[in-house]
This record gives C-alpha cells, structure tokens and sequence, in this order.
C-alpha cells in the first residue's frame, strides 16, 4: 500500500501515490479504508461490484472514495482487496472484496463522512502519480 497519513487540523486527509491512475485510486481507497480500521483484520468473504462516473478525474476520485463511504455508512461493507475492471478519467468499474465491519474484530478508528475538494490535488511527478485528499471527519 503506497499512501501517507496527513495530519490536517479538524480532519484528516491522505496522499496516495501509484505508477498509474489505477493505482493511484487504489492505493487512495487502501488508504481510506485504514483511515477507517486495520484493514489486515478484514476478512475476504465475499465481494461488492462498485461503478462510478464523473466528468473529471478530480471528481472521480471524489465520488469512487464517496461510494465507497456510502457503502461502509449503509451495509457497513469494507474492502480490504480492490481490483479495478474498467477505468477511464471518467468511469471505475470495480470489485471490492471484504466484510462487512465487524466491532468485535475490528478496530474503530475515524469516522469518515465524506471526501471532498478541499486542497484536492491530482499530478504526475515524475514516473507516478500523486494525489492529496481531505476527508471531513
């Protein structure tokens, strides 16, 4: 997992790096979900297709972490394995494999209520990709 916990006063935000879009996306939902708990505890039982769309990279970065928020808020889903099966700039087709949170076997770490565009910023440096995320909390 490539990502970095960033200390922001009053929230929390990640920088996730890849060699490409796809990993970056990746490495940034891997960073959430451990924003979340441990996700070493995360069982692999079963899996959860995941689409999203947007008409920018910056916005779909946003809403593939926010439904992924939704579906921990709504089924309590956690994703611990991400394989992205389509992507474009401005569509991911993914399968998350999981569990759903268990309080017994995972740890409680942030509540994460939504991603957001605050000091969003997506770039290629160098040979990879680099983006900076803020979550409200």
């Amino acid at each position: 997992m490539r990502f970095e916990v960033l200390d922001i006063s009053g929230d929390v935000g990640i920088r996730a790096f890849g060699k490409s879009l796809e990993e970056l996306f990746v490495n940034a939902a891997s960073g959430m979900y451990n924003l979340i708990t441990d996700t070493e505890a995360v069982e692999r039982k079963r899996d959860m297709d995941v689409e999203v769309k947007s008409h920018s990279l910056e916005g779909l970065l946003v809403s593939w972490l926010n439904e992924l928020i939704f579906q921990f808020d709504t089924y309590g889903f956690i994703g611990r394995d991400i394989n992205i099966r389509e992507f474009s700039e401005n569509e991911i087709k993914a399968t998350l494999t999981g569990e759903e949170f268990d309080e017994s076997r995972h740890d409680k770490r942030l509540l994460i209520k939504a991603a957001t565009y605050h000091q969003l910023k997506i770039e290629r440096v160098g040979e990879e990709w680099k983006a900076e995320i803020i979550f409200d909390i």
